[in-house]
């Protein structure tokens, strides 16, 4: 019998994330999610309380899940918000707590991580970016500029982890369908549909089938790649 893979999960209790979580947990890994809110029961899921606005409590999270988990086999850095504003009236505030959560934590997690998956010479990284990251998109800046960053951060990373045998790759999903997106009208949902060339909204599962797919062996000659889940909407 193979040893249970271990797997870390940033966000793992909502949208996005949650499915992540659980398409992780059906292909028999153990799972750590960091986030505020719980994560749903599961004898092989693990929830650490974590504010990922907050340097402190990220790494005393990281170091909770390592000595929980002693290895980690993937890292999904997922967690993710958005403070949306025109840039002349943008507040300070709503630059750096997205800058924070969408970007700075992905730093943290990923220079102590990477040091246990450098150690191992095993393992797979996937920052989760977004297609706004590639296309821009008016009154995101803020959130454009952290899913650009993790875009440029997770290349450089995947040079200096390499010869480690650690993949690092970025999934940018487009429109997903998620409580975020819910609260549009169905006019607004149908308009966005139009303009992606496969028709539809996507769904999270299918972006976290994809990472599903990069932590796997089967993406073993796979790393500094950026896989846009998104419809064609970006292409």
């Amino acid at each position: 019998m193979s040893e249970q893979k271990h797997a870390l999960v940033t966000g793992g209790s909502r949208g996005i994330g949650r499915e992540i979580v659980k398409v992780l947990l059906s292909e028999g890994y153990a799972v750590w999610s960091l986030s505020r809110s719980k994560s749903e029961e599961h004898e092989n899921l693990h929830h650490v309380g974590c504010d990922m606005a907050d340097r402190s409590s990220v790494e005393a999270a990281l170091e909770t899940v390592i000595k929980e988990a002693g290895t980690l086999d993937v890292l999904v850095n997922n967690a993710g918000i958005t403070r949306d504003g025109l840039i002349m009236r943008m507040k300070d505030e709503a630059w750096d707590e997205v800058l924070a959560v969408n970007l700075t934590s992905v730093f943290l997690t990923c220079r102590r991580i990477s040091r246990l998956m450098a150690n191992q010479r095993k393992g797979s990284i996937i920052n989760i970016s977004s297609v706004v990251g590639i296309m821009g998109n008016g009154g995101q800046t803020n959130y454009a500029a952290s899913k650009a960053g993790i875009i440029g951060f997770s290349k450089s990373l995947a040079r200096e982890l390499s010869a480690r045998n650690v993949r690092v790759n970025v999934i940018a999903p487009g429109f997903i369908d998620t409580a975020m997106t819910e609260v549009l009208s169905e006019t607004i949902r149908l308009q966005i549909a139009t303009q992606i060339p496969l028709g539809r909204i996507g769904k999270a599962e299918e972006v976290a089938n994809a990472v599903a797919f990069l932590a796997s062996e089967k993406a073993s000659y796979i790393t500094g790649q950026v896989l846009a889940v998104d419809g064609g909407m970006a292409m």
